[in-house]
This record gives C-alpha cells, structure tokens and sequence, in this order.
C-alpha cells in the first residue's frame, strides 16, 4: 500500500522535476517508509535514471530526453528491505512499475513464474507484478487476486500501462490535456500539475441533490478523471485507449443444492479469502463494529490462524446508548481472545479537524461516519498496527441493507409468488416491526418509472426547496439508464456494486487508512467470493425475516450467537442528527450563513437555515442533508478558494 504519481510528456516535454517530487510528497501520509522516483526517456537512447530519496537532492544525470517519470511514496509491508522498493524495475531495466496495493497470491504467482523461468531477488509482490506482466501481458489482471492500482512503463512496447483492481478498492486519478497525461493516488497531489481547478458543477449538484458520489468516472474537479474499477488504460504517444478485463456475471444464478450447500462454500471462500489477506511483514489488526461482517472476519482471524496470529481489534463507541455497540462487540472480544481497543469520537474535536478530514478525502464525503472511521484508523495506528481487515462490501453482496427487503418483495409479487410474499412480510413484522421507509421506497419504486422517483424523491427530502433554483434547472436530468440485471434484488447488488454506494465507500476507506500510513484489506471483496455471492439466489440470503441467512449459517459454531442472530444493525455510525442539534448547532448555522455561501450558488440559503432551525427544534431529522451542506462549502474553502491545497485546511 503506497501513493504513486506520473508525468508522461507525449510531445517530448522534459519532465519538471520539482513538480513530480511535489506530486510524491503530497502523499507522504500514503508511503511514510520511503520516497523514490525514476526518469525515463521513452526512445531508450537516455539511461533511466532511478532516484532514492528527494528527487530534487540527487545527483544524477538528468536529460531533456526524460519525458515519462514515476513516482513513489512506500509503506513497507511485504519485504521491508531495500530490495522492495519502488519504482521497481524488471531484470533487463527495460519496465518499470509503480504500484500501490497488495496481490494476496503473490506466492502462488510466483511459484508458477519460478516454473516459467524467472528469477527473483525479493519477497515482495512488486516483482511478481512485473514478472506476470511480461509474462502474459494485459491478461496478468486476470489473474491476479488483489487490490492494485498501478502505472506500468513498458519499455518493449514504448507504452505506459496502467491497471486498477476489480472493484476499485485503491485509486488511480488522471489528467490529460493531449500532451501530458499525469496522475497519482490522491487528487490533491494532481492539483500541483494543474493549479487552481474549477469544480465540477454536475458533480455539486448529484451530490447536493441525490447523495450521490463516485459513481462515474468523474471527480468533483473538472479535468480530473478516475481510472475506472475493473479497467487498464494504455497511454501510447498521444494516444490514450481504456477497456475493461473483468465484468460483475450480469444475469446468472448460482444455485447450490441447498442452503446448506451454500453456506459451506461461503464458509470455504470466506476463510481462504482471510487467511491470504493475513500474509504480511508487519503487524495485523481488524476493524470491529459489532456487527455481522466485522465480527465474521475477526472470528476467521482467530479460526484460519490456529491462535497463533496476534489479534488486535479496533473499535467505535460513544456513552449514548442507542450509538454504541459494545455488547455486541464484548462477545466476540471474549471468545477470541482479542486485545481489544476503542475509540470514542467527539464532535467538539470534528469541528476543530474537519478542515484536515476534508483535505485527506479530496472529495465531499456522505457523513459524519466518516469521522468514526477516522477515529478507528487513527488509533490501530497509535497501537503500532500497519494492515487491518475490514467488513466493506458485505451488505452489498449479501442484501444487507434495509432496502433489499422491499426489492425482495417485489420479486416475489412480480413473479407470482404472493404467498412467499406473505410469509416474508409476516417474519419481518415480527423481527423488525413496521416495514421500514428504506423498504417500503424500494418495494414501491420497482412498479414505478424512475423519473416518477426520482420527483417524488426530491419533494420528499426537500432537495427541490433547498438547493438555488437556477443551479437546479442547469443540472437536472435524468440519470443515464445502464444494462441492469432484470432482478429487483440483483438490480440493486448491480448499482450498489458499481454506482452510487460501495465506490465511495472504498473512497472512505482508503484515505482514512491511509491518512495514518494504514493498509486497510477486505476480505469480502476477494473477486472469487464477488462472484461467488452475486450469483447466488435472494432466497438464500434473505430468509424468514433475516438479511445475510447465507452468511448467519455460515458463521455457525465460529461467530457468538447474540453477533449471528443480531436483527438490527448500526456499523460506524455518529449521532449526526443530535451533534447538529448540540455540540455542531453554532459553527454548523455560522458555515451556511457566511457569504461565500451564499456566493457560490448552490443553495437556496434562506430555505436551507429555516430547513436547519426546523431540525434544530426537532420538526425534523435531515442531519444528513445539512452534513452536505456543510461539507460543500468546507470543500470549496479548501480546494477551490486557496491557491495551493498541499496542506489541510485549519
């Protein structure tokens, strides 16, 4: 786990030297163990020229010939030597790689390229990268399991290839202008090419409007785009070429002979997929929320490594009862053994650092959640821990979310099945109660055409009052329609998956690990196990009432039966709505009345101050809207305002 960054003059530009070693210590937080760089001339008539250190301190022979170069921040996670530095070079010095990720079968990789013939000086995946690609080229993403983004110099093919993993758990963020292709982990480090961007206004307003982020291949600056999931590009002279290699099996169906026979092959993926991502030089640790996925992968931790892997788990807490979860998370500390740590944010301490968590995310984040993560990460780094598993993409693949009930129902009413129908509607009733709003949307919108949702949706959370009319004119539209599988449920999965939801959650993930030189892996996201549950049948994982039945079977005699049969669940979550109401009342009404609120055109302030009083007194609980509000302007103070972003806005 690293921050890369590049500069590819496609006109035969020399590369500036102190903006790439800026581009690189813009991330110093990504790689704090080490920084190296190397200069390229893409004719082969120039050496490369490989820099240790500050790029601008050495001594080397720089040529005007040097027209593509690679940058590297390190955290030093397999292979702690020298030997697995970057950028890395192949054995002939004719590739070279930066990389920022993990191959989880790194071994096995290896092994069958040691049969093939190569050689290896190190330990660490890097060199296996390298190897598989010339050994196989752009089919190597095939094989690899793994989270990775990575820019390739192909000095074969004068060509540089670069990759991003499946489901986009690590960044690739790019500009071209036609004669510079440039690009790094962090958007805040691709500003030092650019200067003073302009912020994407389609982005503001899906944001402000409908929640939405990470769900194209758009950043909220124009001219800055991501690589996206499951793609390679090739930037080749001036020519730039994008395609994808790995593809979510829109419309099958696995079906295992029975529940049973599902939740052993879960149970057999689940735990290989943990016990590869616990290979590691340095000292591992997991993320425990209390619920069903975090406490499934602590207790695979503690199974898959026979006691003997050192366990440290890593908490969020509050004293307020209805946020905090430690009953839950006291069984699971209990049967494990773990050494158990928490984190009690503060939301006097949010309004004194927002400016830095802003900063790190480079984009506007969903809400004050993110803050909890924050919390967690900063503490497994405190405690001397550099990779730590979490639950991410469980409630995706496994209909976790409340709103899969209601696209659950659907199937069955619009294929017949009414009295499935009843029967599930009757088990809810009696674990949750009330169907809930989430469910009851989802059940109602999968009969209606989405822009007769999408109207309803905005008079009913009030976006259509709150945002500046002339702003909301100029950007409404509707959504670009995409090949979605024909399920309800699976329909969901599909948006979830790859839309608006798991991306900026992996977004969250990353920079907030990161923030702390932290290599967060997440089993559920191994692509066999992606595949595996997506293609399996809803009935088997909703059933009788419960989300997640493949998994709850699965977890039988490893997981505390309080955690497995757990009806409710909360994960990293912060009292938002009351710290608006409290601790964040003051600063937060002061941010929304400030002029250059008001300048940027974005809302409709009155509206949206009498919107913050009425939830003030409790009339309603739209924490997360003003969350938005909020982190728009905060956003715009930092990136748009100032002239240079290389530092966090206090």
């Amino acid at each position: 786990m690293c921050g890369i960054a590049g500069i590819y003059s496609t006109v035969g530009k020399p590369v500036d030297c102190r903006v790439l070693q800026a581009m690189g210590q813009a991330q110093a937080h990504r790689g704090p163990d080490g920084e190296g760089y190397v200069l390229l001339d893409p004719s082969g008539k120039q050496k490369p020229a490989s820099v240790v250190g500050r790029l601008t301190e050495a001594r080397v022979p720089l040529s005007p010939r040097h027209t593509v170069a690679l940058a590297h921040r390190r955290l030093a996670i397999l292979d702690l030597s020298a030997l697995g530095a970057q950028p890395m070079t192949s054995e002939d010095r004719r590739d070279w790689i930066t990389y920022n990720g993990e191959l989880y079968n790194y071994v096995e990789l290896r092994a069958e390229l040691r049969a093939k013939g190569y050689r290896f000086r190190s330990t660490s995946d890097t060199e296996v990268l390298l190897a598989a690609y010339r050994e196989w080229g752009e089919d190597c993403l095939g094989r690899f399991n793994g989270m990775f983004a990575f820019a390739l110099w192909d000095g074969v093919r004068g060509r540089l290839f670069c990759a991003r993993d499946r489901l986009g758990e690590k960044p690739f963020y790019y500009g071209w202008d036609g004669e510079r292709f440039v690009f790094a982990s962090e958007i805040k480090a691709l500003l030092l090419a650019y200067r003073r961007p302009k912020p994407n206004q389609r982005a503001v307003f899906e944001y402000l409007d409908s929640a939405m982020l990470d769900h194209t291949d758009g950043t909220f600056f124009e001219g800055i785009q991501q690589l996206l999931p499951a793609h390679f590009l090739i930037v080749q002279g001036a020519t730039l070429t994008s395609a994808r290699y790995w593809a979510l099996p829109v419309g099958t169906r696995l079906e295992p002979d029975s529940a049973r026979g599902g939740a052993e092959r879960l149970r057999e993926l689940l735990c290989d997929s943990v016990r590869i991502r616990l290979r590691s030089d340095v000292p591992v640790g997991s993320c425990l929320s209390g619920g069903l996925d975090s406490s499934s992968i602590v207790c695979l931790m503690r199974a898959v490594g026979n006691g003997q892997v050192p366990l440290r788990t890593f908490s969020s807490c509050f004293e307020d009862p209805a946020y905090d979860e430690r009953q839950f998370i006291a069984p699971v500390v209990q049967q494990t053994k773990a050494e158990a740590h928490y984190a009690f944010p503060d939301p006097k301490e949010l309004a004194d650092t927002v400016g830095r968590l802003i900063w790190q995310q480079d984009e506007p984040f969903g809400s004050t959640s993110i803050f909890a993560q924050w919390n967690v990460m900063r503490l497994a780094s405190q405690q001397g821990v550099k990779v730590i598993l979490d639950g991410q993409g469980a409630d995706e693949l496994l209909a976790g979310y409340q709103g899969f009930y209601g696209a659950y129902y659907a199937d069955l009413l619009a294929t017949g099945r009414a009295v499935a129908f009843l029967r599930e509607w009757c088990a809810y009733r009696r674990l949750h109660g009330p169907l809930s709003r989430y469910a009851l949307a989802n059940l109602v919108r999968s009969f209606m055409p989405e822009p007769f949702v999408n109207f309803i949706r905005s008079r009913l959370t009030g976006s259509a009052t709150w945002l500046d009319q002339g702003f909301r004119r100029q950007h409404l539209r509707s959504h670009d329609s995409v090949a979605e599988p024909r399920s309800n449920v699976q329909g969901l999965e599909y948006r979830l998956l790859t839309g608006n939801g798991l991306r900026a959650l992996l977004r969250y993930e990353d920079r907030n690990s990161m923030a702390f030189g932290i290599e967060a892996r997440l089993p559920f996201l191994d692509h066999r196990l992606v595949e595996f549950l997506y293609g399996l049948g809803a009935h088997l994982k909703i059933r009788d009432g419960w989300t997640k039945a493949v998994l709850r079977d699965a977890m039988d005699g490893l997981l505390p039966e309080a955690v497995r049969w757990r009806s409710d669940k909360m994960g990293f979550v912060t009292p938002e709505d009351h710290w608006f109401r409290s601790e964040l009342r003051d600063s937060g009404r002061a941010i929304l009345s400030d002029d250059r609120a008001r300048l940027r055109g974005y809302l409709n302030v009155e509206a949206a101050l009498q919107a913050f009083d009425d939830h003030v007194a409790g009339r309603v609980n739209i924490g997360n809207a003003i969350w938005r509000w909020i982190n728009v302007e905060l956003w715009s103070r930092c990136f748009v305002d100032r002239d240079s972003c290389t530092e966090p806005m206090c």
